[in-house]
Order: structure tokens, then sequence, then C-alpha cells
């Protein structure tokens, strides 16, 4: 399971023109799911994704996470993150979950989160229109 996480000012996803999710400070989650991955995964990718410092503290240091500064996180399903792009010019799609299990375990991931902080959410399999404003910017990939 991977989770592309984004350090946001603000940040909101629209479907056909609706707004099903927005926040203001916080964490933009890119979530790819893969064949091999479970609740265990998801549980621990969660937890990994919300105690993750990247937020500045006093100092300016990136020491704290998103729940220290009373953030909220935007999950938004990302099929393409587990591609295989090591060689050729398309990407292959074959290390992704069947659509079922990821929308299973992408409702799980965010239900978890929303047990912890405000969340929102995109719409799984939904051609989305997604907006930010990176802050930093500040991007990593976490995998479990």
């Amino acid at each position: 399971m991977i989770a592309l996480i984004q350090r946001v000012s603000e940040a909101a996803v629209k479907v056909d023109g609706e707004i099903t999710g927005e926040i203001n400070q916080g964490l933009l989650i890119l979530l790819g799911v893969e064949r091999e991955d479970d609740e265990a995964k998801a549980k621990r990718l969660m937890e990994r994704v919300l105690t993750y410092r990247i937020f500045e503290d006093d100092d300016g240091k990136m020491n704290l996470n998103v729940q220290q500064v009373s953030g909220s996180v935007l999950v938004v399903s990302q099929f393409t993150l587990p591609a295989d792009t090591k060689k050729g010019t398309r990407p292959g799609f074959s290390k992704g979950a069947h659509p079922a299990d990821a929308e299973r375990l992408y409702d799980y991931f965010s239900d978890l989160c929303e047990e912890k902080l405000n969340t929102q959410r995109g719409r799984f399999a939904a051609d989305m229109k997604v907006s930010l404003v990176n802050d930093g910017p500040v991007t990593f990939w976490l995998q479990v």
C-alpha cells in the first residue's frame, strides 16, 4: 500500500463540478492499493501517515505531525501509484489491487483516519479534479 502525502495549506477534490472533499492545513493523501495489501497494511500505513513529522515546530524544524497541528486529511484514491514504470513508455497496472479490494481498503484506511481527525474524501474510481496548495513544497512517498 502506498501513500503519496503532500503537506498542504488547502486542498479540494471535485467530481462533476461538485466538491466531495475540502480541507485547509493538513495532508493530501493520494492512496494506491496493491494486490497483496490487506487491513493490517492499511492500518500500519495510516499510523505512519498520521504520525509522520512533516510540519514545522516553533524552531522551523519538521518535528510535528498532522494531528499535533490540528490539521485535516483529504484521502484520494490513486490507482496509478502502484503502476510498473520500469520499462517502456506505457505504465503496467498488474501490481494494482482488483477494484473491489482496492475500494474496500481505501474505505478502511479513510475510516481509520476519520477516527483520529477530520477526514475528507474523494470518490473512488471517479474522474476527480484535485486542487491543492502544496506548502513547502513538501511531498513524501510512504509504502508498507
